[in-house]
């Protein structure tokens, strides 16, 4: 089994060669983990490749004094320039994780996962699958040592969605299944209640924790789900939203399966704020959660926003499907 870094650094490698000359400028970390990403990345291109710069570049003065900057924030974006950031929470993004064109979780430099990649570089087809399942997949076996305390918040957004006793129920991106006892108990024994996630061992321990019981789990990608047209009473969607390369697409996912009437709810068991802070970074005007950004992608895919709700505890919004034109 190759290094995560190989893999990572390998696909970036295939990804931008076709590309050269450019310069490639790592960000972000601190300096001696931007400065070995940096050099395992430039190993990774062909010895034939004389046209590529690979650097680490920290340290320069931004808008924050250089405190907490990052480069980007100094340079301005070019054509023959792609920077990597790496995100590791230990000091604040500044506006650098947004201009980036290739952002790569480091919180753990053994286990760097892709989280981001330009469209213009990679179309998501090429990396979401294997880098969410790397991301989610290493964190499964402690997911509810780490969160098991957020059941009750799981249950409050159950009840606040009004699902029907007898209903078809939907936990899109349910990771270890905290909502799945409460849905079943929701829609009742004439319903039924579908646990679908991408990575195989958020599923595992779902059915360790004895999750299977109350549902059933099915391995799927929340982008193409395999079920028929308006068949779903309600969609509950925790933490996905967010982690989707194509957010609009995704809630036109979630609107075709859900019937004319039919609730989604996105949730989230902390405050954005306070989520983001988790995640040593600030909130963002163009991030999908945003209000101003959520309800008219909403709007686009079939939805009617009816609540909002962003408190430090919890994130909440429940949309009413719409029936078609």
């Amino acid at each position: 089994m190759p290094e995560r870094i190989t893999e990572v650094t390998g696909f970036l490698a295939e990804v931008l060669g076709p590309r050269a000359p450019l310069t490639v400028i790592v960000d972000g970390g601190d300096h001696g983990a931007a400065a070995a990403f940096a050099a395992r990345l430039a190993e990774a291109f062909p010895p034939s490749a004389r046209a590529w710069t690979v650097d680490a570049v920290l340290g320069l003065s931004g808008p924050a004094g250089g405190r907490v900057d990052s480069a980007l924030n100094v340079l301005e974006p070019a054509a023959d320039r792609v920077i990597v950031y790496l995100r590791s929470g230990r000091r604040g993004n500044g506006d650098g994780e947004r201009r980036a064109q290739v952002v790569i979780d480091h919180h753990d430099p053994q286990w760097p996962v892709i989280r981001h990649v330009h469209p213009r570089l990679a179309d998501p087809e090429r990396w979401y699958l294997t880098e969410s399942r790397a991301f989610f997949g290493a964190r499964a076996a402690d997911w509810d040592t780490r969160f098991g305390d957020d059941m009750p918040a799981y249950a409050k957004a159950v009840e606040t969605a009004v699902t029907r006793p007898g209903d078809l129920v939907l936990d899109v991106g349910c990771g270890t299944g905290r909502a799945l006892p409460a849905l079943a108990a929701a829609v009742g024994p004439a319903g039924r209640v579908l646990g679908f996630d991408v990575t195989p061992a958020m599923l595992a321990a779902a059915r360790e924790a004895g999750r299977g019981e109350c549902a059933r789990l099915v391995l799927a990608d929340a982008r193409r789900l395999p079920l028929p047209d308006a068949v779903a009473g309600l969609v509950f969607a925790a933490g996905l939203v967010q982690h989707l390369p194509d957010p609009a697409a995704g809630l036109a996912e979630l609107a075709r399966v859900t019937r004319p009437g039919g609730r989604l709810m996105i949730f989230h068991p902390t405050g954005r704020v306070a989520l983001a802070a988790r995640h040593g970074r600030t909130l963002r005007p163009d991030e999908p959660l945003n209000e101003n950004n959520l309800r008219p992608s909403l709007a686009a895919a079939g939805w009617e926003l009816s609540r909002y709700e962003d408190a430090d505890d919890h994130f909440l919004a429940l949309a009413v499907r719409r029936p078609p034109c």
